[in-house]
């Protein structure tokens, strides 16, 4: 999982590899009965992400969080039969102690909120396959749950609390630590579970928690079991909801096979995803490659495919380059994306997702296209796109645009290319930019794009299924310029330079400021006030001071705050 001292590590001092199976996993259990699968919680605690902490009481790091996500991809991909998922601990008397204290107050600023921000992206992806997969997570709380292990039961859909007289619910961040729930805690109270605001205060500002029929009553949990019959209630409420699921039970999954990837110094590449570094210039050039291959002819060729399927291979390769490059390489702070292939097969394989929509795995490759392109939006990095002859922005691959703090067109051809001619740069419009991949705050991008001008959304789809050239696709404000071969270059450099030259934490706050207007929703207000609050909170001396509460933890010493208010 971890490895220090290799090149794309040189940010973090440590290399984070989140790619991993079953068979690795040290802290995790899954198993499957019938239409119910259990994902136990038994973390060992000599076996950390990084050497200096035990992960005591169930703690988690980062590590762990990895192998949750990876069970989550494979319930949705590998078992189709399973309708309900259930959260539970294998240890005796103790459910979560949350995110281990330790690992924290030994990390530095950027590991701790990528930390939280991949925490959150796990959680939401189970309320995900709730709301839209039909495999409804419900949480058995055995033992006392605090902090990030409380959260962990605020993201499922039910919460049954075992009522022996001692186990509770807690957030005590704010108390004994200093900073606030990492993982949207606050936002899923209210927002979520509807506590009111006096009910959750007391909860977040006392580090005993809360028990039993308060706890019921107060709505921070659903369901009250004795430990006699604590068993039979999670099992009669798993089947319930396993009953309730579209999902087929006697299909067949396919297999999430490892990533083929060659990491070097200063590239990451993968089958259709190719990352360039450009160190001087704090660039990590993108290239996604278009299918090579015409779509299969028939839904059984797509389930035929598995994770071949050029939709489904190109979201795991890109899902695990934009993790690899927020913690391995922080100083990378421009991400420039290029595509290159024919827009034609794109569009053929968005029509295809289209077309079989209903059928569970393309269900599950449409919302997992989804949830990838909303990590990339989330990420805290300038986004910035160059069409150019020979791309394929198309569909799916629009979205990279439409995602882009800035978008280049260039007008006409290179010059360059006079010996070999290509196509001037084209982009085109499918059904899959006009629904499935919303952002965080429940609008598509082009919604977003054009806040409060539907006239301008209607412009555009009529115009979907055809190649629109620089002009037309600035014309209706799909790209921001759109240089010709004479200016292209010094206008991509000097845009970039720029880039380069500005504060990191100014950019960080403008652009999660300017990617989502419009409503909020509860995921972007988790990850609006991680952006702002934790991030700010994360870096005070009160937390993270040479005598912050996240340094003194478990040594007896008394933290002395800061009164003031900013």
């Amino acid at each position: 999982m971890a490895d220090t001292g290799t090149a794309s590590g040189r940010q973090t001092g440590i290399f984070v590899d989140f790619a991993t199976c079953p068979a690795k996993y040290k802290h995790w259990r899954m198993d499957i009965d019938g239409r119910v699968a259990r994902l136990s919680l038994d973390v060992q605690e000599d076996q950390p992400l990084t050497p200096g902490y035990e992960l005591k009481l169930n703690s988690y790091d980062l590590g762990v969080d990895i192998e949750l996500y990876d069970a989550v991809q494979r319930l949705r991909f590998e078992h189709p039969e399973v309708g309900a998922v259930v959260i539970t601990s294998a240890k005796e008397r103790v459910f979560c102690a949350g995110a281990n204290i330790k690992m924290l107050g030994q990390s530095g600023h950027g590991f701790k909120v990528n930390f939280c921000k991949f925490t959150n992206e796990t959680r939401n992806a189970m309320e995900d396959a709730s709301a839209n997969s039909g495999q409804t997570y419900i949480c058995a709380i055995n033992g006392p749950a605090a902090g990030g292990g409380y959260e962990l039961a605020l993201a499922c859909d039910h919460i049954l609390l075992i009522d022996d007289g001692s186990s509770t619910v807690s957030l005590p961040e704010l108390p004994m630590l200093a900073v606030l729930p990492g993982t949207g805690g606050l936002t899923r109270l209210v927002d979520k579970r509807k506590v009111r605001h006096d009910h959750a205060d007391f909860l977040c500002t006392t580090s005993e928690g809360i028990r039993g029929s308060r706890a019921l009553e107060w709505r921070l949990v659903d369901q009250l079991s004795p430990r006699s019959t604590f068993d039979q209630a999670v099992a009669e409420k798993a089947s319930e909801a396993a009953l309730k699921s579209d999902r087929p039970a006697s299909a067949q999954g396919i297999e999430l096979t490892p990533l083929e990837r060659h990491i070097g110094a200063d590239q990451v590449h993968y089958e259709n995803v190719k990352i360039d570094i450009d160190r001087d210039l704090r660039v990590a050039n993108i290239l996604i490659a278009g299918p090579t291959d015409a779509p299969p002819s028939s839904l059984e060729g797509i389930h035929s495919a598995g994770d071949k399927f050029w939709p489904l291979a190109v979201a795991r390769q890109l899902d695990d380059a934009i993790l690899h490059l927020r913690l391995n390489e922080s100083e990378a702070g421009t991400w420039v994306f290029r595509t290159q292939g024919d827009g034609g097969q794109v569009a053929a394989y968005d029509d295809l997702l289209v077309e079989y929509a209903s059928d569970w795995l393309v269900r599950e490759i449409t919302l997992y296209l989804k949830r990838t392109l909303k990590r990339l939006d989330v990420s805290s990095r300038s986004l910035v796109t160059l069409i150019e002859p020979g791309s394929c922005f198309t569909g799916t691959l629009l979205e990279l645009a439409l995602a882009a703090d800035r978008c280049y067109m260039l007008d006409g051809e290179f010059e360059d290319d006079a010996d070999s001619p290509k196509a001037p740069a084209t982009v085109l419009l499918t059904g899959m930019n006009f629904g499935p991949l919303p952002m965080v705050n429940g609008l598509t991008r082009l919604e977003g794009r054009f806040l409060g001008r539907p006239e301008a959304i209607e412009a555009i789809r009529d115009k979907a299924g055809s190649e629109l050239d620089a002009q037309a696709a600035l014309n209706l404000g799909l790209v921001t310029f759109i240089p010709d071969d004479l200016d292209w270059e010094d206008e991509v450099r000097l845009a970039l330079e720029e880039r380069a030259s500005f504060s990191p934490d100014a950019l960080t706050g403008m652009e999660a400021s300017l990617r989502f207007g419009g409503p909020e929703t509860m995921e972007s207000k988790i990850f609006g006030r991680l952006s702002a609050w934790q991030n700010w909170i994360f870096q005070r001396p009160n937390a993270s001071g040479e005598h912050g509460a996240l340094q003194l933890y478990g040594t007896g010493a008394k933290t002395r705050f800061d009164k003031n208010r900013v």
